[in-house]
């Protein structure tokens, strides 16, 4: 094949097909990075909102499970096309691997188009249903409504890191998040406050910051060129291909979305039980627990490409120990983050408590931030395991894995807790907490036995 950059792009294919510990963590911390930079951006959105009082910042959290869709389909794109790619470089087919990455995008642009208009044309049903009412309404219906606007290049992005992120390269993605997220936190104040555009404005500049990736983006794939050779031309268009990213991706957005769904009824036993004020404890509580999750994200990013290329070539005791070593090294971050978490939960707290139409909620999240933190340790072992489906190709494992964690286990502890025992709001906390916990055992254990069954599968193969 082409090999259109040279040296850096092989040094990206020998990492991914060499030493698996020093692939995880190269490959992770460029993603933790981007993945703190994008929480962080997140988590200033909503700290921006908050100064314009508790009914806007229950808008945004009453959006927040669909915009969650909405990432969870450009996270299926992300992750398919990341796997297929590295599963096709672990085999050395690598014109297969620069198709599929062109298949990628086109797709991108097909879901991103029926995503704006099935989007716009569903958001205020959708909001009604889940609750929302009066002033909540309108400020989430906004919001949501420009956010829309943006899925085409939003998907377009994904599938440009996917590729990226396929082929071993994940420093540019991290500098492609990093530049357009700090764009937004600048942009936030300016159009919210500065412009007047209150909730508007924050939507408005995570639209902005999503064009500016896209144009990043296209430059690094179509001018500076990638490892891959990427081409759009339309004899390209082949389902195979199409079969090679959705086999993972599709399964992947559906495990994305059972964890909005999960948020959705989440945000109603919250509001069941503290009214706005439990919608918003939960909105700006969860946002701070995600970027306590960030690591693992990040790892877990770095699992999907490591393990597919070591199922690529058929090397099951490097895909088992990448695991094992990728869930020590999770634990490294988590641990911390947990104890950081439940010492400075006031501090924290106080992000979403500052003006005085916010001030109520400082004991609330304080309150829910001391149990919720409970939630991290045991999130390498499920979140890590599924990471090795999708880089395995077992795209409806990781998807089965997460309904488990999300639908079954988090509802019908929170269920339990909220409306069996009554403890309040704080039933929700120790339903997400318990759920995750037990799941994630389940998870491990069911990826361990798919290893070994992998293995003697292949040792059968070997003796014949």
């Amino acid at each position: 094949m082409d090999n259109r950059s040279g040296a850096v792009g092989n040094k990206n294919l020998e990492l991914l097909l060499g030493d698996y510990k020093k692939a995880i963590v190269r490959l992770s911390i460029p993603n933790m990075i981007a993945m703190l930079v994008q929480t962080l951006y997140n988590l200033v959105d909503a700290i921006w909102v908050a100064g314009l009082g508790a009914s806007a910042l229950a808008g945004m959290g009453v959006f927040f499970p669909i915009y969650m869709v909405i990432i969870s389909i450009a996270t299926g794109i992300t992750v398919g096309t990341s796997s297929a790619i590295s599963r096709k470089i672990g085999a050395k087919e690598y014109e297969k691997a620069g198709n599929v990455a062109s298949n990628s995008l086109w797709l991108a642009v097909a879901i991103g188009t029926l995503t704006t208009l099935i989007g716009i044309a569903t958001l205020r049903p959708i909001l009604k249903l889940a609750g929302a009412e009066g002033q909540t309404l309108n400020y989430a219906y906004t919001y949501g409504l420009i956010i829309y606007l943006f899925s085409i290049p939003l998907m377009f992005n994904n599938a440009g890191t996917g590729i990226l992120r396929g082929e071993g390269n994940s420093k540019t993605p991290m500098y492609i998040v990093t530049l357009s997220s700090v764009l937004n936190m600048i942009l936030d104040p300016i159009f919210i406050y500065v412009l007047r555009l209150g909730i508007a404005g924050a939507a408005w500049a995570t639209g902005i910051s999503i064009i500016i990736a896209s144009l990043m983006i296209f430059i690094q794939i179509f001018v500076k060129k990638t490892f891959l050779k990427v081409d759009m031309s339309a004899s390209n268009l082949k389902v195979s291909y199409l079969k090679d990213i959705l086999i993972v991706g599709f399964p992947t957005a559906l495990a994305q979305v059972t964890m909005s769904i999960a948020i959705y009824f989440l945000n109603m036993f919250a509001l069941k039980s503290a009214g706005d004020t439990g919608v918003a404890t939960f909105t700006g509580a969860w946002r701070i627990i995600n970027l306590g999750t960030l690591t693992i994200i990040g790892i877990s990013s770095a699992v999907t490409p490591v393990t597919g290329a070591a199922y690529g070539a058929r090397d099951f005791n490097k895909l088992e120990n990448s695991l094992k070593y990728a869930i020590k090294f999770a634990e490294l971050f988590s641990i911390p983050i947990m104890l950081g978490i439940f010492i400075f939960s006031k501090q924290l707290a106080f992000l979403f408590a500052y003006a005085k139409a916010s001030g109520e909620l400082l004991d609330n999240i304080s309150s829910a931030l001391k149990i919720l933190c409970l939630f991290l340790p045991g999130t390498p072992l499920g979140m890590l395991t599924s990471g090795m489906f999708q880089g395995i190709g077992h795209g409806f494992k990781s998807l089965f894995a997460t309904i488990i964690r999300t639908i079954i286990f988090q509802l019908f502890w929170t269920w339990l807790f909220v409306d069996i025992i009554k403890i309040g709001l704080s039933g929700v906390w120790w339903g997400i907490v318990v759920g995750n916990a037990s799941a994630s055992l389940v998870t491990y254990t069911w990826g361990q036995w798919t290893i070994r069954k992998l293995k003697e599968e292949s040792a059968l193969l070997q003796q014949e």
